[in-house]
């Protein structure tokens, strides 16, 4: 028992050993820390959406809470700290859980265009040939088309069969596989050549064992961080979609749709321009923080995991 515990510890040895040095180089990164700090700010506001900003029984916890439906906003009081917009939605309750918005779309979209992305470039990568050409032409056909244009005749398309909601995921997710796959594709070409997979092939080692113990492993990385950077960019996609009026239906929790709800009043009078700042500054503040936060994540993740720039 005891020298099966000591081959463990031994084993383990290089993996604490390369945990140390990742944890070394995050804490020589300002940025990196304050990026995680931003994304952790988030997370805690998101677990505690139901305690800071709590729901009527009965409502969707989605569905920002309404006081009336007078279309001047109100400024920020003791009842509505962050104000109302038009239609008297209250702009606390939508950026509190329009955090949870956020995360559910950001990681939910990432993570399917990921696998997508992932499994199409690695077969087209790792077999070639055929298949690696009628899978590229058609990523070329997507790419060929301004994401954001794309994604606006997607849920245009989408949207009478499911709902709004659902389709913009699902139109952000059509629209994003595609980079991945190109960058995926780019990798496994070149680590397919490398000795240790040949040998694995000399020796008899299935596709499916050599894409998933050799190809997959050394060359996800840089997919990784792509992933982490493009979280922050698809909320700001979503909120585009939201202020052109294909996001999620009306009083949805959505940082986005807060700032439409203000187009009216960015500017209010040549007297007083500023008025209603808070029914665009605030929902702003959020988007922009919360896309920062996964920007400086991905340049941490970049230090880390990238073997060019790890060890400099």
């Amino acid at each position: 028992m005891n020298t099966r515990l000591k081959e463990f510890k031994a084993g383990m040895q290089p993996a604490l050993k390369e945990l140390k040095f990742s944890l070394l180089k995050l804490k020589k990164s300002p940025l990196s820390i304050a990026g995680i700090a931003i994304i952790s700010f988030y997370v805690v506001i998101a677990l505690l959406a139901p305690i800071l900003a709590p729901t009527h029984p009965g409502d969707d916890p989605f569905m920002i809470w309404k006081d009336g439906f007078l279309q001047i906003p109100k400024p920020p009081s003791e009842k509505h700290p962050f104000g109302t917009t038009k239609g008297q939605y209250d702009i606390f309750y939508g950026c509190i859980w329009g955090t949870i918005s956020a995360f559910r779309v950001g990681i939910w979209v990432t993570f399917t265009a990921l696998v997508i992305g992932l499994a199409v470039g690695i077969l087209a990568g790792f077999y070639g040939g055929i298949v690696d050409e009628l899978m590229m032409r058609f990523t070329d056909i997507i790419l060929a088309f301004p994401g954001l244009i794309l994604a606006m005749a997607l849920v245009a398309v989408l949207y009478p069969a499911v709902a709004r909601a659902d389709a913009v995921l699902l139109a952000l997710v059509l629209v994003g596989w595609p980079g991945y796959t190109r960058v995926i594709r780019g990798e496994v070409l070149r680590v397919k050549t490398e000795d240790y997979v040949e040998a694995a092939k000399a020796v008899g080692c299935s596709d499916l064992r050599t894409i998933f113990k050799h190809i997959v492993p050394n060359s996800i990385y840089p997919i990784l961080i792509i992933a982490s950077l493009d979280i922050g960019s698809i909320v700001l996609t979503v909120a585009a979609l939201s202020f052109l009026g294909l996001g999620p239906p009306e009083g949805y929790a959505d940082w986005g749709q807060l700032i439409a709800f203000s187009r009216n009043f960015i500017i209010a009078s040549p007297k007083d321009p500023f008025k209603y700042w808070y029914t665009f500054i605030i929902p702003g503040l959020f988007i922009f923080t919360f896309v920062l936060g996964w920007n400086l994540l991905g340049d941490a993740l970049r230090d880390i995991l990238d073997p060019t720039l790890r060890r400099k």
